[in-house]
């Protein structure tokens, strides 16, 4: 360990005092972002549609993937029911233990 002299950094923060005083950075609006770059157009096609046409291209080629996609996103994903089971017998379990904390 290289000792400098210096052992200001070594003190614990003051109370009431922040180490990290401006917090975390804001990140940028993911959404917007990408909204933004959707709708621009280029040819009189909106980048959204190339991106939908190139998707179905792939899924009329055989791309399960692709048609998977094209799929969830206009009907939503398809429920998968879990059989909470044990031996036949429903699975029972008693919350009357449990806070409210």
């Amino acid at each position: 360990m290289k000792k400098d002299g210096n052992i200001e950094n070594l003190k614990p923060f003051k109370k009431g005092q922040s180490g990290n005083p401006n917090g975390r950075p804001k990140m940028p609006d993911l959404k917007e972002a990408i909204s933004k770059i959707l709708s621009e157009e280029k040819n009189g096609q909106s980048a959204l549609e190339a991106v939908l046409i190139a998707l179905f291209n792939r899924a009329l080629k055989g791309d399960v993937r692709a048609a998977q996609e094209l799929l969830d996103r206009g009907f939503g994903k398809s429920q998968q029911n879990i059989d909470l089971s044990t031996l036949g017998q429903p699975l029972s379990i008693n919350v009357n233990f449990m806070s409210d904390e």
